[in-house]
């Protein structure tokens, strides 16, 4: 244990899903201390209440991680990284350091139940333990019906966000770190990144992480595609912003999006920000029905829907999907996008997931469970929201007996085709099966069948 005068115990900084020194409050408290500065990321797997990472997540999680350390870096100080559960590491890392302060950032699935753990177990022992607000604009536990309930409606939620406005201004980055040294692990022992087969070479071409390239990220959008933002819902243009996988790491705030767009915008695109922002606030809403619904991911949050008679869908049409071989057009094509950039256009989601859910009749779970492993912006409250909203078995998912037909979807949100040539190109040149894998009229009946069936066998109400 390294002896230090009490003021100059250094202060130890916990980053998890916030990789970034800007409006970054546990890192802005850390320095304010005026003690040296250990800041550390721990890969968490193990702990109850921790999902494990995803594979394109792990990737972008190497390169985001890489990123912050060449920032620090810059700053004068050095990040740590460990491995392991919490629970112990961290004290661990208190021990080793001789640390008197711990700052994080707040989480708010089960995790939190780790860090109310730890702050209770470090403050008996002395320590100055803080936690902030830094990646939800809107706590759970702030936004409330007057009844003190969680929102199960996205419009009643954002109004009252709306009207509550935001609380400060983002952070600055600190331009000094004062380095403590202690021992890391390094990152590539970790194995984050794919190696046999190397499947990234298409994540490696799409997708820039690090804390810089979100904000040139969000510049680019606000000066050159917010314009445009109105016709968001077509896959074949750029008119979405990119930054979910930014915001899913903590590499840009919401904070700082918000912030950036109640400010300067180019004239004709002001009408298109708080279109925007209310996408953000789909965001804090799924973050809010985590909070009070933690096991998303494996529970129906409408527990009629426990009724839901699934099929017994062949493996090969579940392939089929996860790769983009359904003989559906626009369904294949956001497959095949998904697997290649690790990404996938928002409506082209809802079209992809309500194939499998309903025309597939596959359990929901299944899918969620692939976007979670292929998707590089998955995490653990919008993965699983956006697909029971799809089922039908989610918050604010009226009408739930809804199916989107990918063919009538295509002919309306990719009317010339630019989206579906680009990622099935073999359809121009005759390959492409003439048949889908399932009839789409008759699955729909099965579907709507299936729904029914569910109604009359629940044992709470189908609301």
């Amino acid at each position: 244990m390294t002896s230090t005068t009490e003021t100059e115990r250094p202060s130890i900084v916990w980053l998890r899903d916030d990789l970034r020194l800007a409006d970054n409050p546990a890192l802005t408290a850390a320095v304010e201390r005026g003690a040296p500065v250990v800041v550390v990321y721990l890969l968490d797997e193990v702990s109850r209440g921790i999902r494990p990472l995803g594979a394109a997540v792990k990737w972008w999680l190497h390169h985001s991680l890489a990123s912050l350390a060449a920032d620090i870096e810059a700053r004068g100080g050095s990040l740590v990284l460990r491995r392991g559960d919490a629970e112990t590491e961290i004290p661990k890392l208190v021990s080793e350091t001789d640390a008197g302060a711990v700052y994080w950032n707040r989480r708010y699935g089960r995790a939190r139940d780790i860090d109310a753990a730890l702050k209770s177990r470090l403050r008996d022992d002395g320590l100055t333990v803080e936690s902030f607000r830094a990646n939800l604009i809107f706590e759970p536990w702030t936004v409330t019906t007057q009844e003190g309930n969680p929102y199960r409606v996205f419009t009643q939620f954002w109004k009252t966000c709306l009207e509550q406005g935001v609380a400060r201004d983002p952070l600055d980055a600190p331009t000094s770190i004062r380095p403590f040294d202690t021992a890391s692990d390094d990152l590539d022992d970790w194995g984050l990144l794919p190696t046999a087969p190397d499947w990234a070479s298409g994540l490696r071409e799409h997708c820039a992480p690090g804390e810089n390239n979100a904000h040139e990220r969000l510049e680019g959008f606000v000066d050159d595609v917010l314009e445009s933002y109105d016709r968001r819902d077509e896959p074949g243009i750029e008119a979405t912003s990119g930054l979910s996988p930014h915001l899913r790491f903590g590499e840009i705030s919401p904070l700082q999006i918000w912030h950036r767009l109640h400010g300067a915008v180019p004239a004709p695109a002001k009408q298109n920000a708080a279109k925007f922002l209310r996408e953000v606030g789909w965001r804090e809403f799924n973050w809010n029905i985590l909070y009070n619904f933690p096991e998303l991911h494996r529970d129906n949050y409408r527990s009629a829907f426990d009724a839901f008679p699934w099929a017994d869908t062949p493996e090969w049409e579940i392939d089929a999907w996860r790769h983009g071989k359904t003989g559906v057009p626009l369904v294949d094509a956001g497959m095949r996008e998904l697997w290649e950039t690790g990404t996938m256009h928002n409506r082209v989601r809802m079209v992809t997931a309500s194939f499998l859910i309903k025309n597939l009749l596959v359990d929901w779970r299944v899918g969620e469970a692939w976007f979670w492993d292929t998707l590089v912006d998955a995490d653990e409250a919008n993965n699983p929201a956006n697909w029971q909203w799809v089922a039908g078995s989610g918050a604010d998912a009226a009408p739930y007996f809804r199916v989107f037909n990918p063919v009538l979807q295509a002919q309306k949100f990719d009317k010339g085709g630019r989206y579906i040539r680009r990622w099935v190109p073999e359809l121009a040149a005759g390959e492409y099966p003439l048949e889908p894998i399932v009839d789409l009229a008759q699955s729909r009946r099965d579907a709507l069948k299936a729904y029914d069936t569910m109604k009359a066998t629940a044992t709470t109400p189908v609301d």
